[in-house]
């Protein structure tokens, strides 16, 4: 690509908000980018507008969602069941098999053109990754990779008891990216025990509250997480 480049990322704390409305609301976007990718190919490079990217942080009520690879059987309980637990349940379009999401949890969406950072999803993964592994750190929490597994892992090294605390899961067409990373701040674990997280039934799930043994200040952990984000993709955050 030729056009302007353009390392401004728009960022947006949606709050607690309804998963389908998120949902739709960075399918929007991400569409509009991808529609612009492809009308600049028609234009002479002076003409062509550069895309601009997001940084989408929110939380939800508790959902269940399972990506394309995923099987059905990995969730464990009936439309009665999710009922009773106040949960919703939703197939969709990302990567990866089936996670949770609710209260107390981080979950990212940057809905990024990659040609304006590099054109590698290998790549864009580890980062992810790596800006949970820096936000446990300043939190004296040790986590890393599981070779072979996507996401943030704690006892990644010995693996006597190894625990996933973040989850990934992502959708790209034309280098624009959507989805994103789920990371276990507050979230009440007790909801994970009703599918098969991410189809791995023989590790555990954790998260920073469940480590520490106290309620963290999620507002903090987010504008932790989100420098490292910025950081680590050299890019300029707008908001």
């Amino acid at each position: 690509m030729n056009y302007y480049i353009n390392k401004k990322v728009k960022f947006q704390d949606l709050g607690l908000i309804d998963y389908k409305k998120a949902w739709d609301f960075q399918s929007e976007i991400f569409q509009e980018i991808v529609d612009l990718k492809i009308a600049n190919r028609k234009l002479p490079e002076a003409a062509q507008q550069h895309t601009t990217n997001y940084l989408l942080f929110c939380e939800h009520p508790h959902v269940y969602t399972l990506g394309k690879s995923g099987e059905e059987e990995h969730l464990l309980v009936d439309d009665g069941g999710l009922k009773q637990i106040g949960a919703t349940y939703y197939k969709i379009n990302r990567g990866g098999d089936i996670t949770y999401h609710g209260p107390g949890q981080i979950v990212g969406y940057p809905i990024l053109d990659l040609d304006n950072f590099f054109t590698d999803i290998h790549r864009y993964l580890r980062l992810l990754e790596e800006a949970v592994i820096l936000t446990l750190a300043d939190y004296g929490i040790s986590a890393g990779r599981i070779e072979g597994l996507t996401g943030v892992w704690l006892d990644h090294k010995n693996q006597h008891n190894p625990r996933k605390i973040c989850a990934l899961g992502v959708k790209s067409s034309r280098w624009v990216t959507m989805h994103g990373f789920a990371f276990n701040v507050n979230t009440n674990l007790d909801y994970f025990n009703n599918i098969v997280p991410c189809g791995i039934n023989d590790k555990a799930v954790t998260s920073m509250a469940h480590e520490t043994g106290k309620t963290m200040d999620i507002q903090e952990v987010k504008q932790k997480l989100k420098n490292h984000i910025a950081n680590l993709f050299d890019m300029e955050l707008i908001g």
